[in-house]
């Protein structure tokens, strides 16, 4: 039944429509999607910085704060004669309306005990309170039909008419090239606020010109998206991008496409269901997009993290078995006993090191074997060769200078210690290892790694 259903939809689908709609032959499509994939690019750019700057609850509150103005100024401008619809008086009332909002909810958050999340959710709840209220007014008063303002709400990108495509695409390059010119403050502003202001930059004014931003964007988008679905549009493409980047200019640069390519490809699938909001096909291209970053992302995305926690934990095996092996076949004086003809390690005698089992510790020389740094023996025994001997000499080193960098800077006991240097030892930095070498080996200059300090009492005799 399924299939055969899918059978009749192929063979009833228009694909020569479909492809003229994918090659934006189409005049219309062609204005809604360039429209739609400005309006996603300024979006994902500004967005970037009010994420980081953990503000991006807020531009939810403006995008629902813009309803009151909107409607206000149909009432006014219906009350002055004039149409009631002009839509820059509408823009300039949403602009005015999200404005007051913004400072509505700043002014409770630095003059009150209430949080900012309490006080967005105060100010959201209230002006779009007031913004429905005004609606009903509208819709029963004798000021004509107003059932187009809805649109403002909903978004209604699919008909978007080439002056507001022309204004939306103006409006998104200036507030992307506001971003450009002011990239280095809003770095400051996002990241450490506190030094800034302490270096005399003017960082009320730049969280003023940020919050004009995204003023300026949510106010530009209502017309395609709706004020319900403007929010998304600031929030997903940027944290979409965080997945892949650590870098500031990259995340930026991938925020916008993300946006830009959800527009694009929003408006041609609304396009082709003509039955589906295009604002909100718009929304759901950038959760895929969000969802796949999440996967996929090689920063911070799932698989990157599991195939990096992987890996780490490969390389902690591979030197917890090279120091076993280097400290089964040291002798007194520090030296492995290979190079005095006592090379060979059991398996049986590694296991009680660990809490490692023997397949885990099988596994684990097997990997070792084939990258050349241990060699079979005999049955059941292994040896270091040349180049193993050289990293699990360095391995123990690193080791046991952390050892003695806690005992005498920590005040850890050295009975204690050697499980929290196994903690930390294996994300030391170079430059953390050579000071140590600097500070802790003067005792043991001749030794190619210094003795267990966690050792030293029983070997002294108990002191």
């Amino acid at each position: 039944m399924f299939l055969a259903d899918a059978i009749n939809w192929a063979g009833a689908f228009d694909w020569s429509a479909a492809w003229a709609v994918l090659t934006l032959r189409d005049y219309n499509t062609r204005v809604v999607a360039l429209g739609a994939a400005c309006l996603g690019l300024a979006s994902g750019v500004v967005g970037t910085f009010v994420l980081l700057r953990k503000r991006s609850l807020l531009g939810d509150a403006l995008s629902h704060a813009t309803l009151p103005g909107i409607a206000a100024a149909f009432l006014l401008m219906s009350a002055a004669g004039a149409t009631g619809k002009s839509l820059p008086g509408l823009l300039l009332g949403a602009t005015l309306s999200g404005v007051l909002g913004v400072v509505c909810v700043l002014l409770i958050v630095h003059h009150t005990r209430i949080k900012q999340d309490a006080a967005i959710g105060i100010v959201l709840g209230v002006f779009f309170g007031v913004g429905m209220a005004l609606m009903g007014i509208i819709q029963n008063a004798g000021t004509g039909h107003a059932a187009g303002l809805s649109s403002f709400i909903y978004g209604r990108a699919a008909s978007m008419l080439a002056g507001e495509a022309l204004l939306i695409a103006i409006g998104s390059s200036a507030a992307a090239l506001a971003c450009a010119l002011l990239f280095k403050e809003l770095t400051l502003l996002c990241f450490d606020p506190g030094f800034g202001g302490a270096q005399g930059w003017p960082i009320v004014l730049l969280d003023s010109l940020l919050m004009a931003l995204v003023v300026g964007v949510t106010v530009i988008g209502l017309q395609a998206v709706g004020l319900i679905m403007m929010v998304a549009l600031l929030v997903i493409p940027p944290a979409a991008a965080r997945f892949w980047t650590e870098r500031l200019w990259a995340m930026v640069l991938i925020s916008g496409g993300c946006g830009a390519l959800s527009g694009l490809l929003g408006a041609m699938l609304s396009a082709l269901t003509p039955r589906l909001p295009s604002g909100a096909v718009i929304v759901l291209v950038a959760s895929g997009l969000f969802g796949l970053s999440m996967l996929l992302g090689g920063a911070r995305g799932i698989v990157a993290r599991a195939v990096g926690g992987w890996r780490v934990a490969r390389r902690i095996a591979r030197q917890h078995l090279l120091r076993a092996v280097y400290e089964f076949t040291e002798g007194a004086a520090g030296a492995p006993r290979a190079a005095r003809g006592a090379p060979r390690v059991p398996v049986a005698a590694l296991l009680p090191l660990r809490s490692w089992s023997d397949f885990h510790l099988r596994r684990e020389l097997e990997r070792a074997r084939r990258d050349g740094l241990v060699r079979r023996a005999a049955a059941g025994a292994y040896e270091l060769t040349g180049a193993g001997v050289v990293e699990a000499r360095r391995v123990t080193r690193n080791h046991r200078l952390w050892e003695l960098f806690l005992i005498r800077h920590a005040d850890i006991a050295p009975s204690h210690v050697d499980r929290d240097a196994d903690e930390v030892e294996h994300v030391l930095s170079q430059e953390m290892i050579a000071e140590l070498e600097g500070e802790l080996t003067a005792d043991h200059p001749e030794l190619a790694a210094p003795p267990s300090p966690h050792r030293l009492p029983a070997e002294g005799g108990g002191a």
